[in-house]
């Protein structure tokens, strides 16, 4: 009889061992789980972080920019004397006599008249002029030199008033300090008391800043160069860059072999869409103005150096576009017949066009904004007047931006936010029309 070996009594096995019973082992579950949560806090945190800023900057720009769309101007009656504008009497026959009279002195005039001051006491009157800017000057002179028969009538004529009073108007100054303190003096504020209610100084939109060249006056000073330039700029990229960009990209992704040479010239164009901007600057300098004698300042030199910069932009964003379209496009368009060329223009680019015009646009917008090789051309300079063409001097809305933004004058500050947040919207513009486009026309496979 064979040996019946006990087994051991059920008790005295292992819990884990039991049949029936659940192993719970310890493989980091909760370990992970905590990992994911701190790793999704600080994702939360970033990207609020980056928010703030971005909340502090805009809300900075705006806040020290937005009156500078609205511009203080004052309304006085000018008597547009003969015998200050033309005591000779010989304006119809030298009308360079109407350029060189004396216009400070209407102005002068009639303000003493409208704020009762003693003609005597000249440090009032002083006091007094310094109100309006000096562009009046200007802005009589072009006046009586479009319609001379106005010299010896009274007209009202609205002038942008200085600085310091449009300052004070928009409450950019603290009137209650001590009069040594502020740069307008306590007369100064009975003054524009007095002309508000009566109606002559007012605020209203400040087409200028839209219009005007720039001047050593910030009241006067405005973006119509910096536009207009801008404009040539975007329109010489456009014509230059686009079309050199889609070729190369068609050729390269399309009919170029694939072999070492290639491989080395995709390599340069990721290469060079890493070069800093100043170095594009550096070359225009040295090949367009110090080799082939292009003028400086010029739209036309700016627009070339730009294309340069963004022409691996547009090659790369190109060549994403052709790639991301199927082979059986490709496949079916040479099944039916069509030539390699067929394929390419008839089928294989209008599909990807849309992403085409988004790289376009965004390359324009990166262009836009670029000041520093601008600068090494010499945009830089003081335009006062219209390009007439990419050749005339000009300067760049980014440029603009940077000349205002080294003044001293405080009224300067305001011009410069207000650019920003006109440089800002054109940006803001351009992006949103690019995904515009690709939400419109992109096709997903």
């Amino acid at each position: 009889m064979s040996d019946i070996v006990s087994s051991p009594p059920l008790q005295n096995i292992p819990r884990e061992l039991t049949p029936g019973t659940r192993v719970r082992r310890d493989i980091g579950i909760s370990r992970r789980y905590a990992a994911e949560r701190r790793f999704r806090a600080c994702g939360i945190a970033a990207v609020i972080f980056g928010l703030v800023f971005l909340v502090i900057l805009v809300s900075t720009v705006v806040r020290n920019g937005y009156t500078a769309f609205v511009q203080t101007s004052i309304t006085l009656p000018i008597e547009f004397s003969e015998k200050v504008i033309d005591p000779t009497g010989k304006r119809t026959s030298d009308p360079k006599l109407l350029i060189s009279a004396n216009y400070p002195v209407l102005v002068r005039d009639a303000l003493v008249k409208m704020l009762g001051i003693d003609p005597a006491n000249r440090a009032l009157v002083r006091e007094a002029t310094a109100m309006v800017s000096d562009s009046a000057r200007i802005a009589l002179r072009d006046r009586v030199a479009a319609n001379p028969s106005i010299v010896g009538t009274t007209q009202d004529v609205t002038f942008l008033a200085s600085a310091n009073i449009d300052s004070a108007n928009k409450g950019q100054i603290d009137l209650t300090a001590d009069e040594k303190d502020r740069k307008v003096s306590d007369r100064q504020v009975a003054w524009m008391k007095q002309l508000r209610d009566s109606g002559a100084l007012y605020k209203a939109f400040n087409s200028g800043l839209f219009v005007s060249g720039n001047s050593s006056r910030p009241e006067a000073a405005g973006l119509g160069v910096a536009l207009i330039g801008s404009l040539y700029l975007m329109l010489t990229v456009l014509v230059l860059a686009l079309p050199v960009g889609v070729a190369a990209s068609i050729y390269l992704e399309e009919f170029a072999p694939k072999n070492r040479l290639t491989d080395l010239i995709e390599v340069n164009i990721n290469n060079l869409a890493a070069v800093p901007s100043i170095v594009y600057g550096l070359l225009g300098l040295s090949v367009f103005i110090n080799t082939m004698g292009l003028p400086r300042s010029a739209s036309l030199v700016g627009g070339l150096v730009l294309s340069l910069m963004t022409l691996p932009m547009i090659i790369i964003a190109t060549r994403s576009a052709l790639r991301a379209v199927p082979p059986s496009i490709r496949s079916a368009a040479l099944g039916l017949g069509a030539s390699r060329m067929q394929m390419v223009f008839h089928h294989v680019l209008p599909l990807a066009m849309p992403g085409i015009l988004t790289g376009t646009i965004l390359g324009l917008a990166h262009a836009l904004g670029e000041t520093a090789p601008l600068l090494l051309i010499g945009m830089v300079a003081f335009v006062a007047n219209y390009p007439a063409s990419p050749l005339d001097p000009s300067t760049a809305l980014p440029v603009q931006i940077y000349m205002w933004a080294s003044e001293a004058e405080r009224a300067f500050v305001e011009r410069t936010s207000g650019a920003i947040i006109v440089l800002l919207f054109f940006l803001v513009a351009m992006n949103i029309g690019a995904i515009l486009l690709r939400r419109r026309f992109e096709r997903r496979w």
